[in-house]
């Protein structure tokens, strides 16, 4: 039972929107905020439940960051319609009093952090994440570690687009580890933030990245694709500019993402993307979860593939925020890439060890959760 669930409907435009507080941890929740047409409060209320999960996942008594409780926003409305930027404003307006005292967010599927931090700057709020700040020890501190960290760029790209994708490439590595696969290949879908850094990183590991999918359609090639020029020139929204593609490349219909062979299978878009009527065509040895909820219950009974959970391989961008807040980290990103690469690491390699890794992942999180409550509330 969730412990608060708000429905909002936009005057203007007739669009919906949820927020979904799963619980509290001394007083404040976490999750992200998407924007997609048909987004539900069912879809929302399961995705809170996950961030319970995925904050709890992370849990070190000795850091100073506490895990905090699951929550989750989203709005049914078109991220690509001119009017998204008013309709993300007027919700965000609406969910302030929850902004201001328990609910701290960020970017999630079809948003970026920085039109959420100008639309936020536009109601006249401090911070998304300011419902955190009485918790800790010295704001002031701590507010400018996480901005020193946003100001930090890898070869180009910021790192708070990053760290994300850099965990779901140690997730992914780990599982190849795992399944002992030689010469690794990997098809990405989607890449913006999540996808474009999986992508870069498992390219720098030696990953062949074959293909690639985003709202236009699939870039592929069996040699593979050139993907830091594609990353360093693809457009806001994580499109593809098609100019920089090769002689040697091929462009494919955007429906046929699972034609492209590959060992590794980053789902790193929207939810949902593998369901019962497409999951006999996964042939992918290894799924990677970079996306939230991007494979349903009945097609992962379908698939014969090792699968690692959205709560495990795209934890790291959650996580990242508050080691640097809290001060577990330096704002740097060597120090970032350590700590995530650590981090994964080791929790994949504890899930891989068990029959079921989802079900293991679950374990995991619960006996969290239940020692954080126990500790703290």
């Amino acid at each position: 039972m969730s412990f608060l669930q708000v429905t909002w409907t936009d005057p203007a435009t007739g669009a919906r929107g949820h927020l979904v507080i799963d619980r509290l941890v001394r007083g404040v929740s976490s999750g992200g905020l998407r924007m997609r047409a048909g987004c539900t409060l069912d879809e929302v209320r399961r995705l809170a439940e996950g961030m319970t999960a995925k904050e709890a996942l992370n849990y070190d008594p000795a850091a100073r960051y506490v895990p905090l409780g699951g929550a989750k926003g989203g709005i049914d409305f078109d991220p690509y319609d001119p009017r998204a930027f008013d309709v993300l404003t007027a919700y965000l307006y609406a969910m302030s009093p929850y902004i201001e005292r328990f609910w701290t967010m960020g970017e999630d599927l079809g948003l970026r952090q920085s039109t959420i931090d100008r639309a936020i700057a536009k109601i006249g709020l401090q911070s998304s994440i300011q419902a955190v700040y009485p918790l800790l020890d010295d704001e002031h501190k701590a507010r400018q570690r996480l901005q020193d960290a946003f100001n930090v760029t890898v070869d180009g790209v910021g790192l708070d687009e990053l760290v994300g994708g850099y965990g779901v490439a140690q997730a992914a590595l780990e599982g190849l580890e795992r399944l002992k696969t030689s010469n690794p290949t990997a098809f990405v879908q989607g890449f913006g933030s999540m996808g474009g850094a999986t992508a870069r990183y498992l390219a720098k590991a030696g990953v062949t990245v074959v293909g690639l999918a985003d709202v236009h359609g699939v870039v592929a090639n069996p040699a593979g694709l050139d993907v830091e020029t594609l990353l360093l020139s693809r457009d806001p929204h994580g499109g593809i500019d098609r100019s920089k593609l090769r002689d040697t490349d091929l462009q494919l219909d955007r429906d046929s993402w699972l034609d492209v062979e590959a060992d590794v299978l980053v789902p790193a878009a929207t939810s949902y993307a593998i369901h019962r009527d497409n999951a006999k065509s996964v042939r992918a040895k290894l799924i990677v979860e970079a996306a939230n909820m991007p494979v349903t219950a009945e097609a992962e009974e379908l698939i014969d593939a090792l699968v690692i959970p959205d709560v495990v391989a795209n934890s790291a961008t959650n996580s990242w925020w508050w080691w640097t807040l809290f001060g577990d980290i330096e704002p740097t990103a060597e120090s970032a890439f350590d700590k995530i690469g650590t981090t994964m690491r080791q929790l994949v390699g504890k899930i891989l060890h068990a029959p079921r890794p989802r079900a293991a992942a679950a374990e995991i999180a619960a006996a969290a959760v239940e020692e954080i409550e126990r500790r703290f509330s």
